[in-house]
């Protein structure tokens, strides 16, 4: 079996050593496109180092292990691989044999503002609006403080400098329609997964392979009511007040007063207007 090994920032050669075997040499490589033609591919890091290797996942089909050792590990705690242990065991199971690999579905960012540029995808959750001021300000942060609650430090600080703005969103692939949203809102995050930010469940209904984005807007209220809020997402509660608006759609399109910074899996992509959307089981995923 041919494989070969992909490292994020906090990643090193020894985090590789318990993956080789008497049949499989791991080499290391900066892309999957620079190893060649092979069977399986090992993501040693968080969301944001699959996000910037997912189109060449997706493009040539090749089976990813995520081996979770990033600030924000949620893609792999969504595909059922929380520790390294269980990473182990998965690539044991897939040598063997086990057909342990999954189909799972992944976001599509298209900007509009931008004629001819690529499609961007996602594995998480994107969005626009405070959130992404938060992605903004905790990128900025150093990796231990991103690891030990840097994202939702770097939210409270985000809500008291950003303000809502009217955001439009319209189904799209079919004839025009009266807007879904249009109003002034906090954020808008479009997602593939349950969590973002190291397991605030924005999105607590949210499935890796149904085909469908769960969209959350968080419409304009005042900052007390927010910070006393803002607790509720990390068990998911928040989608049941009425400051907030939930529901699933296959592909949209976003707008907003004046463009905002759309983030995705913890890394900026682009700014508002765009099409989101989602490619049902593009990418393969060694599972447990």
């Amino acid at each position: 079996m041919r494989a070969v090994a992909i490292f994020g920032p906090n990643a090193s050669r020894g985090d590789l050593q318990l993956f080789h075997s008497a049949d499989v040499n791991i080499p290391v490589a900066e892309s999957l496109g620079a190893a060649g033609e092979v069977e399986a591919g090992l993501v040693f890091g968080g969301d944001g180092t699959v996000h910037r290797h997912l189109a060449e996942f997706v493009e040539r089909k090749t089976p990813m292990l995520v081996v979770p050792h990033g600030s924000g590990n949620d893609f792999a705690v969504a595909v059922g691989v929380r520790t390294r242990e269980e990473a182990l065991a998965a690539w044991k199971k897939f040598q063997g044999g086990a057909g342990n690999v999954r189909a799972v579905d992944v976001g599509r960012i298209t900007p509009l503002g931008e004629p001819g540029r690529a499609p961007t995808y996602y594995c998480c959750v994107a969005g626009a609006g405070v959130d992404s001021d938060a992605n903004r300000r905790a990128n900025a942060q150093p990796a231990w403080l991103r690891r030990n609650g840097g994202y939702t430090l770097a939210a409270l600080a985000a809500i008291f400098s950003f303000h809502p703005q009217p955001i439009t969103v319209r189904a799209t692939g079919g004839e025009p329609a009266s807007p879904l949203i249009s109003e002034p809102g906090w954020m808008l995050a479009f997602a593939n997964a349950p969590t973002y930010g190291g397991g605030m469940r924005i999105a607590p209904r949210a499935q890796l392979a149904d085909g469908k984005l769960d969209v959350c807007f968080l419409r304009r209220t005042g900052k007390l009511r927010l910070l006393r809020i803002f607790p509720k997402v990390f068990s998911g509660a928040h989608v049941s007040l009425p400051e907030v608006t939930y529901f699933q759609a296959g592909s949209l399109r976003i707008e907003t007063e004046s463009p905002l910074d759309v983030y995705a899996d913890g890394d900026y992509v682009c700014r508002t207007p765009v099409e989101v959307g989602v490619l049902p089981g593009a990418l393969r995923v060694i599972v447990p």
